[in-house]
């Protein structure tokens, strides 16, 4: 080595610097990705998440439209945690609750009134959707507490409760997971941030992964058209999804103690149509990016979201209107709905139709952005 490339040199180190600008120029996307993805978080945590939920969808029996019924519904209201919607009988209550529709039906006996001046202690009834704790427990705290003070303003002072002595009864019965076990939340939720990780890295690798080993020319060179490749690339990882899903749920089942309450034929559709969600979103970044590392920043764009946005650490109900739309249009979002409510709840096709057809339009349009990416020349 020379003499005069020894010592520290500030041309030689400026030189470099402008190497090094040159490529990030040439590498925008890859810049832009660095810069995005640390907002994008700010904003998610700062605005989208919120572990204290309000205005949580809730139907309400009324058995006889008493002035008492009006006081207790009105007190609801008052809480902050409650938008109730009227049901006409216990059954259309019973199918709003297993298809997610509500997370609480409050059930005002009749006689409410009578029974209550006579000092019966009628029994007021709130059933709550447990197959998300956290979702509901600041809720159920805030009707609890209604119990010793929800009448008092309306009744004769010879009636007027003391705190410890409500003059109605009212009983919580959390369904689906009564003992609020984590797993039974966290497990099914699983399922979906798994295959999610999985199928979607893999697949957004695919065709980055030929261009940069140089076999993306052989692949161009054969007579086959962009659908034929998406599928040559796409089918062999549905099978390997479904051999995740295997093992995801006997793990589940042995290790966690989970339910499985409803039809696993059902659930294995439904998890079909999703890994093919995921699938089609990693083939759509794979020909997107033109170098691995984009490929896996792109992902981190959906994934991201994807955990953040579909209920499975923070309360869906708790975000704002923006972020639920986002989350609506996720699919990890309807397959989390889907796999709580087959494993915990036992719904059938009726009740998890609402979340196959969003994942079913989902796949069939980002597929078809997919097959107009994909680019036949190296150009």
């Amino acid at each position: 080595m020379s003499g005069s490339a020894k010592g520290f040199s500030i041309a030689r180190f400026l030189a470099m610097l402008r190497k090094e600008w040159i490529e990030m120029r040439r590498d925008g996307v890859t810049v832009v990705l660095t810069v995005a993805l640390p907002l994008i978080q700010l904003f998610l945590f700062g605005y989208a998440l919120n572990a204290n939920p309000r205005h949580l969808q809730t139907g309400i029996l009324v058995a006889d439209e008493s002035h008492y019924a009006r006081t207790f519904e009105a007190a609801l209201k008052n809480t902050g945690y409650f938008d109730l919607r009227r049901f006409m009988s216990e059954d259309e209550a019973e199918r709003a609750i297993r298809r997610g529709d509500v997370q609480f039906v409050v059930n005002i006996p009749p006689g409410f009134d009578r029974d209550v001046d006579r000092g019966r202690k009628p029994a007021v009834v709130v059933v709550a959707d447990a197959t998300d704790s956290t979702e509901i427990a600041y809720a159920i705290a805030a009707v609890s507490a209604l119990g010793p003070r929800a009448l008092n303003r309306d009744l004769p002072a010879w009636l007027q409760s003391a705190p410890a002595d409500p003059p109605f009864e009212l009983r919580v019965h959390a369904r689906y997971n009564p003992e609020a076990i984590t797993a039974l939340n966290i497990v099914p939720g699983l399922i979906g941030i798994i295959l999610t990780l999985s199928t979607l890295v893999i697949t957004a690798l695919a065709i980055t992964r030929e261009r940069e080993t140089g076999t993306m020319e052989n692949l161009l060179a054969m007579p086959v058209r962009p659908l034929e490749v998406m599928l040559g690339k796409i089918v062999p990882y549905v099978g390997l999804g479904y051999v995740q899903v295997a093992l995801i749920l006997f793990v589940a089942v042995v290790f966690f103690d989970i339910p499985v309450r409803g039809s696993v034929p059902l659930l294995l559709l439904a998890l079909g149509l999703f890994i093919a969600c995921n699938l089609a979103v990693g083939f759509t970044i794979s020909t997107i990016a033109r170098t691995q590392l984009q490929a896996l920043q792109l992902a981190q764009f959906t994934l991201l979201p994807s955990i953040m946005l579909s209920g499975f650490i923070y309360p869906f109900q708790g975000m704002p209107v923006w972020a639920k739309a986002i989350g609506e249009v996720l699919p990890v979002t309807h397959v989390m709905r889907i796999c709580r409510g087959i494993l915990l709840k036992g719904n059938g096709l009726s009740e998890v139709a609402p979340d196959l057809w969003p994942m079913a339009l989902f796949a069939v349009i980002v597929g078809f952005v997919a097959v107009l990416s994909y680019r036949e020349t190296l150009d």
